[in-house]
């Protein structure tokens, strides 16, 4: 598999050379392709760690995602909206354009200005980056909120962002029920002052309160004008506010400017999937991400795309949603987790050869380190041996991919379970802890050598905690938080977050490499490891561990069967001191498998907030089989 050569007949070899003579330039010549005011005076303004792109240049966003396309894509569709519950939607670039400037105005008659918050705590639905692209039309910085979270976590973001507006919605459809949307925010509100106004996007028809405060979004949208005037901003504009919980302390707000992010996003977006005006492009991310930020609403929409959007969980009523979905809009490109995929490996391969994907050119995966197992079945089911596979790395702060195979750019061989090559114009190197650079096939530490135009501006009001969090570590370089090794050929293989890295008797294990290891047996469909402590090795480890569908082999001999690969493929030291058997591993809506979860049980702590999970019955199974097993050890030792 690793002799896979892909690309879609091109081969841009002067894009690298002159990436790598002269990244600034290269980034200049870059940001053409997009539609300026006024252009930049200066192309980057580096006072580490600070990067301003594109300085001097105007720009707006909303003007670049809609009123482009208007000339010769109007009736184009841009959004193939599918409802949880059947419903569908289809909306042009001209409805786009025009409810977009509709309530750019409502926003502005509620005294909405420049550099103003607004909070948008709403569904998978159209109303979502309507109302993204209203505020970017007229400089307010808009700040999504997963629809998952609790009024706990929100109000700790309403509180830091000190937003004037919410948007919000009456209910969404989850899994068949109604998640009452409306009532988390009144609760997350309720000690708030600086609220001005709530609007509510009625979803699901569902019996709420409404306060004076309160407004309905299609009372507000009847009779205004839909004409509003794109504001020109400054290059660093701030568009958005992303927050991000980390492990610890209060959640952090990356601070994406507008300039540069959308430089990074057009062009990644374009090597990327080498975008066709014919493609049907699917993105299963949520918006409340910074995937469904990049890839569902700026990166699409900039190059004039068509794109499914889905409102519900990846597996309701069942897990052939997504392949349903495929089928009906006869997509051609899917951009997917890891999460998903084994979700869908677990319930065999009947299911998705059931269905007609046939339209597929191009497969992508993004969110974590996507296994060997799960790359090659990516790789032969859904993609029928035919699909080039993108493995991208980035994450919230990076705005864009980093990581990752181009077919619209070149033609290159690809690895299973490896990110590939960096994107052109940057410096991407794995180091040790001093900072130098580790020779091949060695562990160390990913960072970032130079500046690059999505990153983050700053943190949120913390420009201390922006330096401290991401450019302490090594001078002048940014450091992600990621472990990784890169080979002979220069290929990137990430292997999980660094503070998921195990400590056992001196040797460091990425927690990726040893959860691939375990996919890798044909039984398995999901895990997921994690340490605790131990007086002689400092840390053991325990695996949880999903097994597919209709497996009738006993735990006893599978477990031995998994400890063989384990010592086999990575080493003896690397063998789990217990391995649980369970039929699913807590996740968030986003379909992220949450360790510190596993790692609290493992370690006998109080399990903290769990609103956010997909399902807190995994919780549940995985304490009652943890203690179980510590019973039976007890009984054998005494």
């Amino acid at each position: 598999m690793s002799g896979i050569n892909i690309g879609l007949g091109n081969n841009d070899t002067e894009i690298r050379r002159e990436a790598n003579s002269d990244f600034i330039t290269f980034w200049e010549r870059q940001a053409k392709n997009l539609s300026w005011f006024s252009t930049w005076k200066k192309t980057l303004d580096w006072s580490p760690p600070f990067a301003r792109w594109f300085v001097g240049g105007t720009i707006n966003a909303s003007y670049n995602t809609l009123d482009i396309h208007q000339q010769n894509k109007a009736d184009k569709p841009a959004i193939l909206w599918e409802g949880e519950n059947g419903e569908s939607r289809v909306l042009t670039y001209k409805d786009m354009w025009t409810r977009v400037q509709k309530f750019a105005n409502v926003l502005k008659s509620l005294g909405v200005q420049k550099g103003d918050r607004i909070i948008i705590y709403l569904p998978m639905i159209p109303e979502l980056p309507i109302s993204m692209l209203a505020c970017a039309r007229i400089g307010a910085i808009h700040t999504v909120i997963f629809s998952g979270f609790s009024a706990a976590a929100i109000k700790d973001r309403i509180d830091d962002s000190k937003s004037k507006i919410v948007i919000t919605a009456d209910g969404g459809y989850r899994r068949g029920n109604i998640i009452k949307l409306k009532e988390v925010i009144d609760e997350a509100i309720k000690d708030f002052d600086f609220i001005q106004n709530v609007i509510v996007v009625e979803r699901t028809k569902n019996k709420i309160n409404m306060s004076s405060k309160d407004m309905l979004w299609n009372e507000l949208m009847h009779n205004i004008s839909d004409t509003c005037v794109a504001e020109k901003l400054d290059s660093s504009h701030p568009l958005y506010i992303l927050y991000t919980s980390g492990t610890t302390g209060k959640p952090k707000g990356v601070l994406h400017g507008t300039g540069g992010y959308l430089t990074h996003l057009y062009s990644t977006f374009k090597w990327a999937f080498d975008i066709k005006d014919s493609d049907v492009f699917f993105c299963t991310a949520d918006i409340g991400w910074v995937t469904g930020h990049s890839y569902v609403v700026y990166g699409p929409l900039l190059h004039g795309a068509t794109e499914v959007m889905y409102e519900g969980a990846p597996d309701f009523p069942d897990v052939s949603r997504i392949w349903k979905i495929i089928q009906k809009y006869k997509v051609t490109i899917l951009y997917t987790t890891p999460t998903a995929l084994r979700m869908s490996m677990k319930f065999g391969d009947d299911l998705p050869n059931s269905f007609d994907l046939s339209t597929l050119r191009l497969l992508g995966s993004v969110g974590e380190p996507i296994n060997p197992e799960v790359w090659k079945w990516y790789f032969k089911i859904i993609g029928k041996e035919k699909c080039p596979i993108i493995d991208t790395w980035w994450q919230t702060e990076t705005g864009g991919m980093m990581i990752s195979a181009l077919p619209g750019l070149e033609t290159i061989s690809l690895k299973p379970g490896s990110g590939t090559l960096p994107i052109p114009g940057l410096n991407i190197s794995v180091v040790d802890e001093t900072g130098n650079d580790v020779p091949p096939n060695t562990k160390g530490y990913l960072v970032i050598k130079n500046p690059w135009p999505g990153m983050l501006l700053t943190l949120w009001g913390d420009d201390e905690k922006y330096r401290d969090v991401y450019w302490s570590k090594y001078k002048n370089c940014y450091y992600p938080g990621d472990y990784a090794l890169k080979d002979t050929d220069g290929y990137f293989w990430l292997l999980g977050r660094a503070d998921d890295v195990l400590k056992v008797s001196g040797h460091r294990i990425g927690t990726a490499e040893l959860e691939s290891c375990i996919v890798s047996h044909h039984d398995v469909a999901e895990s997921a490891v994690c340490g605790i402590p131990d007086e002689i090795k400092g840390e053991a480890i325990i695996a949880f561990v999903v097994l597919k569908q209709n497996v009738t082999a006993e735990a006893l001999i599978l477990e031995k069967e998994l400890s063989i690969k384990i010592r086999t493929d990575i080493g003896a030291i690397a063998t789990p001191k217990q391995i649980y058997f369970v039929t699913a591993l807590p996740k968030t809506r986003s379909g992220k498998i949450m360790r510190r979860l596993l790692k609290g049980i493992a370690n006998n702590e109080t399990i903290g907030d769990v609103s956010t999970l997909e399902d807190g019955a995994a919780v549940t199974e995985i304490q009652s089989a943890f203690d179980e097993l510590q019973k039976s050890i007890h009984k054998k030792s005494n």
